[in-house]
């Protein structure tokens, strides 16, 4: 009887802060199934394409590569650059998630994004199986929803709140990158760098479509690498 109240009382939890995702996730990744019915995408293949991948900036990017007819190699490539920091995020939680069952690891590892690793971050305290499954579930849930909402009843929205969708995803990225600026003034030089690599490629005109944000992330990762162990050596001494 308590062991039953303490999974309810944990899965109560994980609803209560899965909400603000679920209330952030909705809206975007109905652009998204808007933007893939725009590229011509089917509603079957756009709706694997969020329960399968369910990474919004890794699809949004895919979309871009997809419409300027980058090759399917060249997207795979990019998008698991990009998702590459999700290693180091489940690597980091690892060591929170040693009273979760093994067998569960691999279902928890597909559902942490950005957002929900930084839930789980700041709520240690509440880690169980339950606490977790059910936040990574409300949050796939409103993804995948969301992007089929988005494909069948898209273009009945209004062409005002089509647009308010669409810039969706940079606010989200806004939300996340912003606290971490006012965490620390590296993180702001390294994004101001980063940003000036992309522009330089994009317009230097020297890569196919595709191969300038692959190499953008490339430049951009490694000069954080240089730049953050400088800065650490720096205050050491």
């Amino acid at each position: 009887m308590i062991v039953e109240k303490s999974i309810h009382y944990k899965v109560k939890q994980g609803i209560v802060v899965a909400l603000p995702i679920i209330i952030g996730y909705f809206p975007i990744a109905m652009a998204f199934g808007l933007m893939a019915k725009n590229t011509s995408i089917s509603f079957l293949d756009t709706s694997l394409f969020s329960m399968m991948v369910f990474a919004g900036a890794s699809q949004f990017m895919a979309l871009d590569l997809i419409g300027a007819g980058v090759t399917w190699a060249n997207i795979i490539l990019a998008t698991f650059l990009l998702n590459l920091r999700h290693l180091m995020m489940t690597a980091s939680l690892a060591v929170e998630f040693k009273s979760i069952p093994k067998k569960f690891l691999p279902l928890i590892g597909f559902g942490i994004t950005d957002e929900t690793f930084s839930v789980i971050s700041f709520n240690k305290d509440k880690i169980s199986t339950s606490f977790v499954l059910v936040l990574n579930f409300l949050s796939y849930s409103s993804w995948v929803i969301g992007t089929m909402v988005g494909y069948i009843v898209g273009e009945i929205i209004p062409a005002p709140l089509q647009t308010s969708l669409s810039i969706g995803l940079y606010a989200m990225f806004a939300a996340l990158l912003f606290p971490e600026i006012n965490k620390s003034k590296n993180i702001f030089f390294l994004s101001i760098i980063s940003a000036i690599v992309y522009i330089i490629l994009f317009y230097s005109n020297l890569f196919t479509s595709g191969w300038d944000i692959i190499l953008g992330i490339i430049i951009s990762s490694a000069l954080g690498v240089v730049f953050f162990i400088n800065s650490s050596k720096e205050r050491e001494k």
